[in-house]
């Protein structure tokens, strides 16, 4: 009965935390004023990089030393949201403890400010490539002065199918499992792979702890990122349901990580273009396989239809996890 009422509350805030992203966001006057979990997440990495990611160190201390700061960035952080869910449960009533961490935990969704994002781009495409090209600046580490119209619009594509996982649908899937402290658990772990998780000099060694550490956190929801995208793909005109199955079944294991391929080939298939493929990074060619069997010419007009996949997307999800509360909520009455 406790994991039931545990799982109702988490369910909740997730639920709730979802639609509170969706309507509002995260303000940029906050980010002005406060900064933002993930930037506070990320003081924390900067710190134990420089402290124990030093030059005199060996490349097997270096890794040793990955493993201690990969837990204590995902303890330290956790530890810290445990204790404010258990005072807000404590000093704040019942009606009002709920939506307090949900808006809290809607910190850690980027719905709105990843379709923001990519809208940027959309629009900026429509204006001129060099205004593309600062646009996807934003939301790529690929050099976008390299890339033509289609590479802007392919890149801005394959950041919204993976972040749809990693920033929407994984963040929210933990804090169903564990609300706030499970969502910022997985933020964190995410944070870390962003900044330290580089096959570079500095970091393959001290990052390959944060690196796989964020693998294995994100397999369940890169797997249900591709079904949310292609459950939306049923519900718009246009898109090709089979064939992002076909896709995803094809594609998906081929991609360079071992989550980023689910949903860019669910995106890819649906939409019938081909993502991923050569591209720089630094200055340096990267030759990567392509991801789906259609056009890589992508035009804007395929990136507004990206975008209202993405969102029919996250409204699935939103509906899913409604849906799972009611049943539970009903089951625990029935009891």
């Amino acid at each position: 009965m406790r994991a039931s009422l545990f799982l109702l509350q988490t369910l909740g805030t997730s639920c709730l935390a979802s639609v509170t992203d969706a309507a509002l966001g995260y303000p940029q006057a906050l980010v002005r004023r406060i900064g933002h979990p993930v930037i506070w997440i990320g003081g924390l990495i900067g710190r134990l990089d420089r402290r124990f990611n030093t030059s005199c160190r060996t490349q097997r201390q270096r890794r040793l030393a990955g493993f201690m700061a990969a837990g204590l960035i995902a303890a330290i952080p956790t530890a810290i949201a445990m204790v404010a869910t258990r005072l807000i449960r404590r000093f704040l009533p019942h009606w009002l403890a709920l939506p307090v961490t949900a808006v809290l935990a809607s910190t850690l969704v980027a719905q709105r400010s990843l379709h923001d994002h990519v809208r940027a781009v959309e629009q900026a495409a429509r204006e001129s490539l060099p205004a593309a090209r600062r646009a996807v600046s934003h939301i790529v580490g690929r050099d976008p002065e390299q890339l033509d119209e289609a590479g802007v619009l392919r890149a801005a594509t394959e950041t919204l199918a993976e972040n749809f996982s990693d920033g929407i649908v994984a963040p929210l899937l933990w804090m169903a499992a564990g609300g706030l402290p499970g969502a910022v658990f997985y933020k964190s772990v995410n944070t870390a792979d962003s900044m330290i998780g580089h096959r570079t000099p500095r970091h393959e060694a001290f990052g390959y702890a944060a690196a796989r550490l964020d693998d294995l956190v994100n397999l369940p929801a890169s797997r249900l990122s591709a079904l949310w995208i292609i459950l939306a793909s049923l519900t718009l005109p246009g898109m090709r349901t089979r064939a992002a199955l076909r896709i995803v079944w094809r594609d998906a294991r081929a991609h360079r990580s071992p989550n980023a391929g689910w949903p860019e080939a669910a995106m890819a298939g649906a939409l019938g273009i081909r993502l991923s493929g050569p591209r720089a990074y630094n200055g340096v060619q990267v030759a990567e396989p392509w991801v789906g069997d259609g056009t890589p010419t992508l035009r804007p007009d395929d990136l507004s239809r990206a975008l209202a996949l993405y969102r029919r997307a996250c409204l699935i999800q939103t509906l899913m996890g409604l849906s799972a509360l009611g049943l539970l909520a009903r089951r625990l009455r029935g009891r």
